[in-house]
């Protein structure tokens, strides 16, 4: 058994949870000891595709023509395209359109969470879906003092600095407004959003608000991978994350991995894996929200990052990886299955 993990646009992509998410996924796979290209022109057994152009729509159609079994990885929703880039709200019924006519075409859809699983469902689609965690790499966020020096030397914080962080695209859908308005009202710490979008990709008020309309206690500094990001989240004393629509936000992973406390806001995908003063706190609105960071960072409430480390480490990139050999397993035995039968047709005649 031979997995073709196909990526379009990998290089536009990789900034993103996607691209994190296909990481991930040849981890997985190598940890579980199943075959994988990422090379179209090699041979494969079963085709696994995690994007949506126009590339990946004629994959498909040539996997299926092949007669190889495709998983497509539904990374996305209308819930989730919307409040993103230009346009994405009138554009959104259409994306939802094209989005079911791809998963369609799949043997079996795989989604991150049951929240995502039950989008997918209510569309109409009759796919078999399975819900499996994009997981998260333990190892790579294990806290360590010398990247968290290396973080706070970077932005030159003073030892007492209290520091809040956010990981996302420049988008209204991740609570961007709301993230500065809180800032905005908290001068006493620092909030930091790390990530990128095209400026020319977004609505222009949300330009406006990470060029210039935002107070000097919040810092967009782009991008950053590597020592710097890793750092930030175990050496920041807050992971805040107000997005409002999610299919599983590997960001919030990643804060858990990293032993950090982390604040969300209260919706529906968190539902079965995040639970409010258990392995994280939540919130509605940015009053609740403000009251918990100045709690949390005051300390005055419990200390929650043992228990969300923990669920972190149900979703490792080990465990997903045989979550996924399953997945494999059952869409080839299908085939063998079939192929059975077609043989035994062919002796009857």
């Amino acid at each position: 058994m031979k997995v073709l993990l196909y990526f379009e646009s990998e290089k536009i992509l990789a900034k993103s949870g996607i691209g994190r998410a296909l990481d991930h996924q040849k981890r997985a796979l190598k940890e579980v000891g199943i075959p994988y290209t990422l090379d179209n022109k090699e041979d494969f057994d079963i085709l696994h595709i995690n994007t949506y152009g126009i590339n990946s729509h004629a994959m498909v159609n040539k996997a299926k023509k092949e007669g190889k079994k495709v998983v497509y990885h539904a990374h996305s929703t209308e819930e989730d395209f919307r409040n993103s880039f230009i346009g994405s709200n009138q554009l959104a019924p259409i994306v939802k359109k094209y989005l079911v006519g791809l998963y369609q075409k799949a043997d079996y859809l795989i989604t991150p969470t049951p929240y995502s699983k039950t989008l997918l469902e209510s569309y109409g689609i009759d796919v078999p879906i399975q819900s499996i965690s994009n997981g998260i790499d333990l190892a790579k966020y294990q806290p360590d003092p010398e990247k968290e020096r290396k973080f706070r030397e970077y932005f030159k914080f003073s030892p007492d600095q209290k520091v809040i962080i956010c990981v996302g695209l420049f988008f209204a859908r991740k609570g961007i407004i709301d993230f500065v308005k809180i800032a905005e009202q908290m001068p006493e710490y620092t909030f930091i959003w790390f990530g990128h979008v095209p400026m020319y990709s977004i609505p222009r008020h949300i330009r406006k608000i990470v060029k210039e309309d935002h107070p000097d206690n919040v810092l967009f500094p782009g991008y950053i991978r590597g020592e710097i990001i890793e750092g930030a989240y175990s050496g920041a004393d807050l992971f805040f994350f107000p997005s409002y629509e999610e299919t599983e936000g590997i960001v919030v992973l990643e804060a858990l991995a990293s032993r950090q406390n982390v604040l969300v806001r209260d919706i529906p995908v968190y539902a079965g894996w995040l639970e409010n003063k258990k392995n994280c706190y939540m919130g509605k609105t940015n009053e609740e929200f403000i009251q918990l960071i100045h709690q949390i960072i005051q300390e005055e409430v419990p200390n929650l990052t043992e228990a969300g480390y923990a669920t972190a480490q149900d979703r490792s990139i080990k465990k997903i990886g045989e979550e996924l050999r399953q997945v494999y397993e059952e869409v080839m035995g299908e085939e063998q299955a079939s192929s059975k039968l077609n043989n035994i047709k062919e002796i009857k005649r």
